[in-house]
């Protein structure tokens, strides 16, 4: 039990530390009228976030017991994997999602809303936790809000 407390201390130390020390980034599209858009581009890469996420968690809890030096090492690198795909997600939504497509005079702007904040609470957890069930809000949230951003073919 002290080595796992050890080990969760080790891991919450670090993470907290690199997101100090390291360059946070944003992958959201420009903020002035450009006309370059492809939301449902968006929308599938924070599918693939979703499954970052949970081979995240599935190595998260394979390497958890383990207390060799390499294991955690590499169990260190799959929560700040895990940190950084919920983070792309939460980044999507509000600096992209929330500021450029959803508008207060459309349709259904109030369930717009209410779908949008449901994904940044769902990678919120999934940030938080290592529990199947969240990946799993986390991708329902998402697939609910991509009705309103179909493919577009060209």
């Amino acid at each position: 039990m002290k080595q796992i407390k050890t080990t969760l201390f080790f891991i919450a130390f670090a993470v907290a530390g690199s997101m100090l020390v390291l360059p946070q980034s944003t992958h959201a599209h420009c903020q002035i009228p450009c006309g370059i858009y492809d939301d449902h581009a968006r929308v599938q890469a924070m599918l693939e976030d979703v499954a970052t996420i949970k081979k995240s968690i599935k190595l998260i809890t394979e390497l958890s017991g383990k207390p060799d030096a390499q294991s955690q090492n590499q169990l260190v690198r799959w929560v700040m994997n895990k940190e950084k795909h919920a983070q792309n997600i939460i980044s999507a939504i509000s600096d992209y999602f929330l500021t450029q497509r959803v508008k207060p005079k459309q349709n259904g702007y109030a369930e717009r809303l209410v779908k949008h904040h449901a994904v940044i609470v769902a990678a919120m957890k999934a940030k938080q936790n290592v529990d199947a069930d969240y990946v799993k809000d986390l991708h329902n949230s998402i697939v609910a809000l991509s009705r309103y951003y179909p493919e577009h073919k060209h």
